[in-house]
């Protein structure tokens, strides 16, 4: 260079806007018919969305976490492709509400260039995420990790394994994709537990502190929403009750294998009756989201 400026001044192309969003990302449902069916409430099956898609975009923040802090290199690829898949769901589905109900995207400054589905993600306040409780919480050690993990991961590929046959089209074929991945995702977090479970003495000990400290929130996983219970009566959605006798099996498996009890532990409660589906969620999730939203909450109208 021949002068003082930064070398990296020329990569702005003459255009000062700050890189926040990207501008050549396809829609993530192009080329699928869209079409509500029509005796389906567009509102209720945005709201469904949301649910699943906000599962899986804070458990898959959490996740990412682990990047460069897994217990070994071969982890850490694996815990990055899990919250990779995990973020790919989450896309299709905050897609999806925002084209069932367009309402529920948030109002962004004129000349936004954030697709829908970022504008939820980024844009959105904590009491306006839809997801379950147990994936906000923070990751805390290797062992709570794992059982989160499997809590989650055999819970959603059991609604996912439904889903397929969904009477909305774009559900059905997000779901499709879904049980392959979460398949994997299930059986990597059941493998792990069952290591830990039967290792040193140490990783025993951690694995069981981890299922007290984990299991308190799996309830909120089988508590019906009353936009679940409607949807699912009408062919659209699964209703969690539907599948808590089979996750309680596939569990019991795990656990069993593992040579450890289930625990008898006192759940957390609801807040007022009110749990993360009803957008009352832990402080932990204002810490996430502060993180994950600071860039494009700072830049609203930036570019790549």
């Amino acid at each position: 260079m021949n002068d003082h400026d930064s070398v990296y001044d020329g990569l702005l192309g003459g255009d000062d806007a700050h890189w926040a969003f990207g501008t050549s990302f396809e829609d993530p449902l192009a080329g699928v018919d869209t079409t509500v069916p029509d005796d389906v409430d567009r509102a209720a099956l945005a709201a469904y969305c949301l649910m699943l898609g906000d599962d899986a975009l804070v458990h898959s923040h959490r996740l990412a976490e682990w990047c460069s802090n897994a217990p070994d290199l071969e982890e850490d690829i694996a815990l990055a492709n899990i919250a990779l898949d995990l973020l790919g769901q989450a896309r299709l589905l905050l897609a999806r509400a925002a084209a069932a109900d367009p309402e529920v995207v948030p109002v962004l400054p004129e000349g936004s260039p954030a697709p829908p589905e970022d504008a939820l993600a980024f844009f959105r306040d904590q009491s306006a995420f839809r997801n379950v409780r147990l994936v906000e919480t923070p990751n805390g050690d290797f062992a709570e990790t794992m059982v989160r993990l499997l809590l989650h991961a055999t819970w959603r590929l059991a609604i996912m394994q439904r889903l397929v046959g969904s009477r909305d089209p774009v559900l059905a074929a997000i779901a499709a994709k879904a049980v392959k991945e979460l398949t994997y995702h299930r059986d990597h977090a059941g493998r792990w537990v069952v290591t830990l479970a039967l290792g040193t003495e140490e990783s025993r000990r951690r694995l069981v502190a981890a299922l007290d400290a984990v299991w308190p929130l799996r309830w909120e996983l089988d508590r019906t929403h009353d936009v679940e219970r409607r949807l699912a009566a009408g062919g659209v959605a699964v209703d969690p009750v539907d599948v808590a006798a089979e996750v309680d099996v596939l569990l019991a498996h795990v656990l069993g294998t593992a040579e450890v009890e289930q625990p008898d532990v006192k759940r957390i409660g609801a807040h007022g009756g009110l749990t993360g589906r009803d957008g009352r969620h832990t402080e932990s999730l204002s810490r996430l989201l502060a993180e994950l939203q600071s860039v494009a909450r700072a830049h609203p109208l930036g570019l790549w």
